[in-house]
């Protein structure tokens, strides 16, 4: 009986909580450095989220892992709606491509909503011969090893399309992991790094300014933001390469308050001035229900258990 007494009296507490929610600031945690496509996609909308809320929706980043570092801290916080994280592809691959996490990755969260999905780009640095896929493939095949290609942390899409792709082609490149897209995008323009496959919108400016070359890009039809710059598939017929954005909270999250979260995302994300900007930089605005990004991402991670598993990835 005390336990049902007390099983009653912790509903009873989730769903005050959920009516008052919220009552405090929001903090979002970006498991990435500040300037990486989800830092700067989730600070795009906090100010609207601010709005609707009617508390502060503070960032705070904490880089580290592939972004199993800020996703632990979330995972241990209150269930309560004020500890959020925003995850990248990596929350679909982490649990498979490390030994021990300190949280369950299938089971440590409550996902409220894909927010958007992008097209990678392969660029190379200016200071980098080869200016096409086709050209790139004859300097990798010549110089085995020798190319060098950053991503944003082992177990990225940016890492493992890079894995597919070399696969395809029958080349073998050198990969430079870094802790997220800003520096990596840093080095690769200063010439420290030859190569990346990265959220086309991080490169839209560099390539149109000369800065980087633009060697394919991984959407179905060619970007019309970058129309001379040809599709994989023109190359690879089949191939294409995305990455993908959302937002989870704790497990065990009161189910009101995540219908709240995913309503007000997709208000912010609908906002004619955020739409019309992230359509412009090349993201396609998803704003999923919370059972269909769960779907999402699990399919996500039967997608990529596959490479790893076949391509022997692991990291320690």
């Amino acid at each position: 009986m005390k336990l049902l007494f007390a099983a009653l009296a912790l509903l009873l507490s989730g769903v005050a909580g959920a009516q008052d929610y919220p009552f405090k600031p929001v903090r979002v945690i970006v498991p990435w450095p500040a300037g990486g496509t989800v830092d700067s996609l989730v600070r795009g909308l906090v100010p609207r989220l601010t709005e609707a809320l009617g508390q502060p929706v503070v960032v705070e980043n904490r880089a580290g892992a592939s972004g199993s570092l800020g996703a632990a801290e979330v995972a241990k916080a209150a269930p309560d709606g004020y500890a959020l994280l925003a995850v990248f592809d990596t929350h679909a691959t982490n649990h498979h491509l490390y030994k021990s996490l300190p949280y369950d990755g299938t089971r440590a969260f409550e996902h409220i909503t894909q927010l958007a999905a992008s097209p990678q780009a392969f660029v190379g640095a200016a200071n980098f011969a080869p200016g096409n896929v086709p050209e790139l493939i004859a300097y990798a095949k010549a110089n085995p090893g020798k190319a060098t290609y950053a991503s944003v942390g082992a177990g990225s899409s940016n890492h493992l399309n890079a894995v597919l792709f070399m696969s395809r082609a029958g080349i073998d490149m050198l990969h430079i992991p870094y802790k997220g897209g800003a520096p990596a995008m840093t080095d690769l323009l200063g010439g420290q790094v030859n190569l990346m496959i990265v959220s086309a919108w991080q490169t839209l400016p560099h390539i149109k300014a000369g800065k980087l070359k633009g060697l394919a890009v991984g959407s179905k039809q060619r970007m019309t933001q970058l129309p001379d710059v040809p599709t994989f598939a023109e190359t690879m017929p089949g191939f294409e390469a995305g990455s993908w954005m959302g937002l989870v909270a704790p497990a065990r999250t009161p189910a009101a308050i995540v219908a709240r979260l995913q309503r007000e995302a997709a208000k912010a994300l609908a906002a004619p001035e955020v739409r019309e900007k992230l359509t412009a930089q090349g993201f396609e605005i998803v704003a999923s229900s919370p059972s269909a990004f769960a779907a999402f991402v699990a399919a996500e991670s039967d997608k990529w258990s596959k490479v790893v598993r076949d391509h022997a990835i692991r990291v320690e």
